[in-house]
């Protein structure tokens, strides 16, 4: 008994330079990097490819001198700033200005997302599966989970930055492209470690991975929505409240201004310290905000699987309903000035005319209407992939113990999948709708850009149900079905733009859906994708009620 004990005197809460405090770090970092050998690498290889990619496509496509400066002219209006970055890289517009000014930010929230979701899986998820607390009971110390956590943000975000750096310093991008090249990558490195810090934080609060998430993307989300409202205004003070904004103000290419990612060092390391003190004042497993009790009895929604599985995703739900009705208004509210901003720009009038549309705002309103669809099977693969969850958690095998099926179980959260994409698409068709008719003075967009956006209901459901397939069959390459919504992305939106072959979205079931408002409505192609969907969601669930249940 120590002496502490004897006196009444309570131990002193353990710290970054109590001994112990540490112990162990260095082997939850080999185990961490060991189970994300295959997750990080993919993460890092899809970022510094794609900028790669995309500034090969810029020194390609903007080669003439008459197409810079048609670019240069369309970007000053504050609809394309809120969606690039600050105007300063605007005085002069090398390769690598181009770079910098279009994927920085947009880079900076990929990178802030890879950040949120490996230290929230090393941390809250192992306390949440109860893995934390068996690794505690041997010789490791209190911080060392969080510590191992954000070492592991830390090698991801060099590595790229390294990649980066090493990539675009090979291209000839601007004079002395070197530096701006070393610059942006360790740009992209600091973005990420502000966001990681930020994920210890949350995950100290929440006690459960989701809500550790959720709460980390919101800030991401902010962040982006502060440093677009500061650069489409003008007003500096909301950019610089914004991660995003300093790494942006650092102007690879342009100035080489160094000092900005000191703002992100430092506030990376403040939240980090924050992270850490916090931990010390909760109990392993607990968060620090309480958990809400719910009602002494259940409602009758929640006797059933169904009611049940709906109540599990709505928060999620709301969360994307919301967030993309946002996103549609935003993209919606420069449909008035799609001819001033895309009408002198070769690769954009080559993709428009692809679409085909009576008006470059329909034709410019198809592309997005792709993005928005994407974003939403996002939503569908996380429903789909919930019983996955459940089932590694042990609870799913309490519930089929009852009279409940497998079908049924596995059925309900489908439904919830299925239904939820759908209205998820619906408010993001709303979104745009109503933003774009009143840029345009056209009230009949609202309908017209809402359909449209449901036209791609089928697509979501054929990504579900290859989800479905994945899980009912090969459980262990559930991860696989992300790859649905990444390649339609890539061939939907980036593909018209950087002029990929046409056989490329073909592969994809959203390459297949009428790009309406611009093309006619086609009802073939929604019927057989639907058919599609159908056979793949039954083809899985048989799957899933063949198969051994994982239990614990």
């Amino acid at each position: 008994m120590s002496a502490a004990t004897v006196t009444g005197t309570p131990a002193p809460p353990p710290t970054l330079m109590t001994p112990g405090a540490l112990a162990g770090t260095r082997t939850l970092v080999g185990f961490n990097l060991r189970r994300d050998r295959v997750r990080l690498p993919v993460w890092i290889l899809a970022l510094f490819l794609g900028t790669l990619a995309t500034a090969d496509k810029y020194a390609t496509l903007y080669a003439d001198p008459e197409a810079r400066a048609s670019a240069l002219a369309t970007m000053g209006s504050p609809a394309a700033l809120a969606m690039t970055g600050p105007g300063h890289y605007l005085e002069d517009y090398t390769f690598g200005a181009m770079t910098g000014h279009q994927m920085l930010g947009f880079s900076a929230v990929l990178i802030g997302l890879m950040n949120v979701l490996t230290v929230t899986r090393h941390t809250r998820d192992e306390e949440e599966t109860n893995r934390a607390e068996l690794v505690r009971s041997t010789v490791v110390g209190r911080h060392a989970h969080l510590a191992a956590a954000l070492c592991v943000a830390v090698v991801a975000d060099l590595a790229l930055a390294v990649l980066l750096a090493a990539g675009l310093g090979a291209m000839d991008l601007a004079p002395a492209g070197a530096t701006g090249s070393l610059l942006y990558g360790l740009a992209l490195a600091c973005a990420g470690l502000v966001f990681a810090s930020v994920a210890a934080v949350t995950a100290q609060i929440s006690a459960h991975t989701r809500g550790a998430s959720g709460s980390a993307l919101a800030v991401i989300g902010l962040a982006y929505v502060l440093r677009a409202a500061g650069d489409a205004g003008g007003d500096d003070v909301l950019s610089w409240l914004s991660p995003i904004g300093w790494v942006q103000r650092s102007y690879p290419y342009v100035d080489d201004d160094w000092w900005p990612l000191l703002l992100c060092l430092v506030s990376a390391a403040l939240c980090a310290g924050v992270g850490f003190a916090l931990s010390t004042r909760r109990d392993v497993g607990a968060g620090l905000r309480a958990t809400r009790p719910g009602s002494a009895t259940a409602s009758g929604a929640l006797l059933g699987p169904l009611g049940f599985a709906l109540r599990l995703h709505r928060s999620v739900l709301a969360g994307f309903g919301a967030g993309l009705f946002l996103m549609g208004a935003m993209y919606g509210s420069i449909l008035g000035q799609a001819d001033d901003m895309l009408g002198s720009i070769e690769q954009m009038e080559e993709a428009l005319s692809k679409t085909g549309g009576a008006t470059t705002a329909e034709s410019f309103a198809s592309m997005i209407i792709v993005v928005l669809a994407v974003v939403a099977s996002v939503h569908v693969v996380t429903a789909t992939l919930r019983p996955r969850a459940e089932e590694n958690a042990g609870r799913a095998e309490a519930l089929l113990a009852t009279g409940l099926s497998r079908v049924r179980w596995a059925g309900s959260h489908l439904a919830v999948a299925l239904a939820g994409g759908t209205v998820v698409l619906l408010l993001a068709g709303l979104g745009i709708g109503v933003a774009g008719a009143a840029s345009t003075g056209d009230s009949g967009l609202v309908l017209s850009l809402t359909g449209a956006t449901l036209a791609y209901a089928p697509a979501l459901w054929v990504t579900a149900g290859v989800a479905v397939v994945l899980y009912g069959w090969l459980p262990r390459a559930v991860q696989a079905a992300w790859a649905v919504p990444v390649y339609a992305f890539v061939t939907g939106y980036l593909g018209q733009l950087l002029r990929f072959p046409d056989r490329m979205n073909d592969l994809s079931p959203f390459g297949h859906v009428p790009p309406l408002p611009a093309a006619a409505l086609d009802w073939t192609p929604l019927v057989v994708l639907t058919l599609v969907a159908a056979a793949l969601i039954l083809f899985g669930l048989e799957g899933f009620r063949r198969r051994d249940l994982r239990t614990r």
